[in-house]
């Protein structure tokens, strides 16, 4: 149960951060003034959804890779990390000052240099959120590849 539990909370964190972004960067290339306000105020109430989400997919699997020794656990552990911090220190601080911004109607250099910032930030999560799923499902195989060996 608790395999499952961390697999659809990452799985759910991953699509959210993506919708987030792949979003931002079309109301940024196509949309208006209002469409990106819309977008920057989803953004800041999908947080929502998206931290509890990251809450339970990282708690879930620190929990599951405890007293494992193995290198992939490891780097999904380590990854977590960079990703928790880049949320809390990056992402969320943006998502709050972009939707202030698009609601006061500034669209000017501040707004598209931390725009730019999330855009990146919100990319590092992404790749790393992917690498952490790919791993996440190699060890859901190796058992299987395991005992398939030993008949």
């Amino acid at each position: 149960m608790k395999t499952w539990i961390h697999a659809a909370a990452g799985a759910i964190a991953l699509i959210t951060v993506s919708v987030f972004w792949l979003s931002t960067a079309a109301v940024e290339l196509f949309g208006d003034a209002a469409a990106v306000t819309t977008i920057k105020n989803c953004v800041l109430a999908g947080m929502a959804v998206l931290i509890p989400t990251m809450i339970v997919a990282g708690a879930s699997g620190f929990s599951l890779g405890k007293g494992w020794r193995s290198p992939v656990v490891a780097r999904k552990k380590r990854r977590m990390r960079i990703i928790a911090a880049n949320g809390l220190l990056v992402l969320v601080p943006s998502a709050v000052l972009l939707s202030s911004l698009a609601d006061a109607g500034r669209f000017d250099t501040l707004f598209t240099i931390v725009q730019a910032i999330e855009l990146t930030a919100g990319a590092v999560n992404i790749i790393l959120l992917s690498l952490n799923m790919r791993d996440g499902l190699s060890l859901r195989r190796k058992p299987v590849r395991l005992a398939a060996r030993a008949r």
